[in-house]
Parts: structure tokens; C-alpha cells; sequence
């Protein structure tokens, strides 16, 4: 794990409360309506990527699904959501990682869920290590939700530069190992005001593809 991305992290978490992070919203309704859409059966394994403390679980468990991973890097964000869940944190399996360098089961999630984690990779090299990762836990025909600064949303995050892209340009990072369903758009706006626009692609990994050749195509 980054120690230096770790502890940019741990700080931002430590120093914000949660509705003061500027991603912050109630419910991840985007999200939600994609992966109501998807009709996946209650014991399909999705794992919410850079989940941190975002209700996203919290829903999911609600609408029944019994087999959801949250991962984070930030220990701190994982607490505050195993706090907010009590009881039900034990029906979640918590892993404290970077997604670069994440042990993950081979071909397991039917859903790989991403709401603003891909679009802090500016290096060519760590796309091309995401790519492997989502590539190679993802089973044949599993579904990913991914969600970036759209190409006229802020360059810049929690002190940090972000990748923006528009919808083509965004699925085509993950082609052709991942088809591209489907795209939208979300306006989100931040505790402070400001608008967020953001990208979301829902791909699906085509069945033939099992290992990672070449190299990333953004």
C-alpha cells in the first residue's frame, strides 16, 4: 500500500466530518439505479471499491444483497461506516487496501462498483494495475458501475489533480476486456454549493477474456 496515499487519506477523513467531504451525498442514487437495474440475485458478490464511508452498503444490505465488500485504504473511513452500521457490519467484509495492490479473489464479483476512485489515477502505470485488478476479479460477465469527474468537472479533488472524462473516453479505458453498456450523467453538488458534474459508464467483462495483454487504453 502507498504509505504516502494512505495518509493523505487518513488525514482527510480525520479532519472532515463526513457530510463536509465534498462527495458526500445521503444515498448514491446514480449508483443505486444502476445496480437496481442490473436485477442481481441477492447473493451475487459486489464489492464497492474506495467505499470509505458512503451509504452505499448501507442500501445494498437493505435491498437484501448478503455478500458485499467495501474497500478502502483509508482505516479511518472503514470505521466510521462499521460504527454507523453496528450490528449489521458483521454482514460485510471489510478489506483496508489499496485497490493497486489488493489480494482479491480471482473471477468472484458480479459487481464492481466505483464512484470516484479511477479518476485520481493520473499515471498511465496505475491505470494499467487497476485494469488488471477489475480484469481479474471480475468473473466472465460481471458488471462494473464506474463513475469520474466528467470532462467539465473540477481538475482538482481533496488537494489532489483528477483524470476527467467524457463517457467514450471513459470506456475505452477498459476496452476491450470490458464491453460499455451504458453511460450517464450525474450533477452532483457539494455540502459547500458547488457543482460536481460526473461520468458514469456501466460495463460488462465480455467472457472471453480471462488474463490482461497490452497495455492501458487511456
Amino acid at each position: 500500500m502507498s504509505d504516502a496515499r494512505q495518509a493523505h487519506w487518513q488525514s482527510v477523513y480525520a479532519s472532515k466530518p463526513e457530510a463536509q467531504t465534498s462527495w458526500y451525498r445521503p444515498h448514491l442514487d446514480h449508483s443505486l439505479r444502476l445496480v437496481d437495474g442490473l436485477a442481481l440475485p441477492p447473493d451475487a458478490p459486489l464489492i464497492d471499491v474506495g467505499g470509505g464511508r458512503a451509504t452505499l452498503v448501507d442500501d445494498l444490505l437493505a435491498r437484501g444483497h448478503v455478500d458485499v465488500t467495501v474497500l478502502d485504504l483509508a482505516a479511518a473511513a472503514l470505521d466510521d461506516a462499521r460504527q454507523r452500521l453496528g450490528a449489521d457490519a458483521a454482514r460485510v467484509h471489510w478489506l483496508c487496501a489499496d485497490i493497486l495492490e489488493a489480494d482479491l479473489p480471482a473471477a468472484r464479483y458480479a459487481l464492481w462498483h466505483d464512484r470516484a476512485v479511477f479518476h485520481f489515477l493520473a499515471e498511465p502505470a496505475a491505470r494499467a494495475a487497476y485494469l488488471a485488478q477489475i480484469t481479474r476479479a471480475l468473473r466472465p460477465g460481471g458488471h462494473a458501475i464506474i463513475a469520474t469527474f466528467a470532462a467539465d468537472g473540477p481538475a482538482r479533488c481533496s488537494g489532489l489533480p483528477v483524470q476527467r472524462y467524457a463517457a467514450a473516453a471513459l470506456a475505452a479505458c477498459f476496452a476491450p476486456r470490458l464491453e460499455c453498456l451504458g453511460d450517464s450523467r450525474e450533477e452532483h453538488r457539494t455540502a459547500a454549493g458547488a457543482l460536481q458534474p460526473f461520468t458514469y459508464v456501466l460495463l460488462r467483462k465480455r467472457g472471453d477474456i480471462q488474463t490482461i495483454t497490452g497495455s492501458v487504453s487511456c
